[in-house]
């Protein structure tokens, strides 16, 4: 008799990565429409929140605090980003965004509008 032949079975098929590449890409287009579409409303929204509120000589602050906080959290962003990873920071950067919007248009006052915004 001869020896049986080992057959070899075909190793099987390891999956290929997945790609999120279509993922990332529409929830950053979403998390850029979000704060486009809240930086527009509110420019249009400022004269009269503004003048209601009696703060005309502070309304530059309202914007000057926001790309100031934009200025600087942006390198703190980028390297926290490196050490803990960006979809975390991704969703506690939207998540603060939007308490900021709600405490902004719940402000009575300027101040508050102006930290709200900061």
């Amino acid at each position: 008799m001869a020896p049986l032949e080992k057959i070899d079975k075909p190793a099987p098929a390891t999956p290929a990565p997945k790609n999120n590449v279509p993922l990332v890409f529409v929830s950053l287009m979403l998390g850029m429409l979000l704060v486009s579409l809240g930086q527009t409303i509110f420019a249009t929204a400022l004269p009269t929140v503004v003048g209601e509120l009696g703060g005309v000589d502070q309304m530059s602050w309202v914007i000057t605090a926001f790309l100031l906080a934009q200025a600087i959290g942006l390198p703190i962003y980028g390297k926290l980003g490196d050490q803990i990873g960006r979809k975390p920071l991704f969703i506690f950067a939207l998540s603060m965004y939007l308490v900021g919007s709600v405490i902004g248009a719940l402000g009575q006052s300027i101040w508050v509008i102006i930290a709200a915004r900061a």
